[in-house]
């Protein structure tokens, strides 16, 4: 079996493909993979060490105005297609593949005017530009929220598998992730992340948190700052007179390789709402505060972050109205009401789908049969 691989940009991109190209080589036992991306994304980094062969397309996004560079965009559209067509042509595919990001859009296009099996996985309620076009010219569409379905009007082509994740979230156990990080088993353990980069004012409104439960004997509190704002959010607790090496109950990092071992051990999430986020959060069962990065792309991670309120997984804050009074309060509100803290977990916990990976593996290998 031979699959080409498409997507990148961002992680978000990036790991969801990964996953699925490791459980499609679950299925099969010979399974050639090839991966399409750009010289410029985090998947020209990430891809090469998973043991992949990687190539590049001379491909860029629009800009979302009307502007002279976007001119220039449709031009090397037109030679991505091209040049997409050659690495389909030479490779001799069976299925082509893309899980999101603007690269996908030539590579799929040309596969699918090639009579190619070809699939996208849409992992936001809200889909992307690039998957909206490319719905009309795929052959299935695997979508990660059952929300999803009524943005795409090709219905007959749509399955929901739910998110693809890495099998590491679901094998960590609490245990070592208790050891790992230092923590103390017997208290509830808050995780804080604002992604890989972090997210300013998800940090400065926990300044606020830190004193408010520095010391405190219930709460330990897990934060994740981002490279950036690391040394700027230490140096504001030390001005607070708050030596995080002394509360014992505050652990502040700058990053986190570990994240399957912290999600093991999390009572309770502060995050944004990006889609492979959730995903791994509701795998593992875990109640949320969601706080949407309010610039994302048709402001899909409030959709997300929605559908988990309205199933009674997460409360969401919208990013503007964040501060620490109001995260505090919604803090308290959840720790002082274990019951409803427990009945957001089974909630989350039943929107989780552990096997979404396996599920597009399956569809794969029945399409091109």
């Amino acid at each position: 079996m031979r699959v080409i691989m498409s997507g990148g940009g961002t992680g978000g991109h990036i790991y969801p493909a990964i996953t699925i190209i490791r459980a499609i080589q679950k299925e099969v036992q010979d399974c050639e993979v090839l991966f399409i991306g750009t010289k410029h994304g985090l998947e020209s980094d990430i891809i090469p060490k998973e043991g992949f062969d990687f190539r590049t397309i001379d491909v860029r996004g629009f800009e979302r105005r009307l502007s002279v560079s976007n001119l220039h965009t449709v031009i090397k559209a037109i030679g991505s297609v091209w040049q997409s067509r050659q690495l389909i042509r030479n490779f001799k595919p069976d299925i082509v593949i893309g899980t999101g990001g603007y690269v996908c859009g030539p590579v799929l296009m040309a596969a699918s005017m090639m009579n190619i099996p070809t699939m996208i996985q849409e992992q936001n309620v809200i889909p992307g530009i690039t998957n909206k076009i490319l719905a009309r010219f795929v052959d299935k569409i695997a979508v990660g929220y059952e929300a999803a379905v009524t943005y795409f009007t090709n219905s007959d082509k749509i399955f929901v598998s739910g998110n693809p994740i890495r099998p590491e979230v679901l094998s960590a156990t609490r245990e070592e992730g208790i050891t790992s990080l230092g923590l103390d088993p017997a208290k509830r353990t808050i995780l804080i992340s604002g992604g890989s980069r972090g997210a300013h004012s998800i940090n400065q409104a926990m300044v606020e948190v830190h004193q408010q439960f520095a010391g405190s004997p219930d709460i330990q509190l897990l934060h994740v700052t981002g490279q950036n704002e690391y040394n700027d959010i230490v140096g504001k607790l030390k001005q607070s007179c708050i030596d995080t090496t002394k509360t014992g109950n505050i652990i502040i990092k700058p990053y986190l390789y570990n994240m399957p071992l912290a999600l093991a051990v999390a009572d309770l999430a502060i995050f944004r709402a990006g889609a492979i986020g959730l995903a791994e959060l509701t795998v593992r069962g875990i109640p949320s505060i969601l706080i949407p990065y309010p610039y994302a792309a048709e402001n899909h991670q409030e959709f997300n972050a929605r559908v988990m309120e309205e199933q009674g997984a997460a409360v969401v804050i919208r990013d503007v109205e964040l501060d620490g009074v109001r995260l505090i309060k919604v803090i308290n509100e959840l720790v002082n009401n274990p019951h409803r803290l427990d009945d957001m977990a089974v909630a989350s916990k039943q929107m989780g789908s552990a096997k979404a990976a396996e599920s597009i593996a399956k569809m794969a290998l029945i399409m091109i049969k």
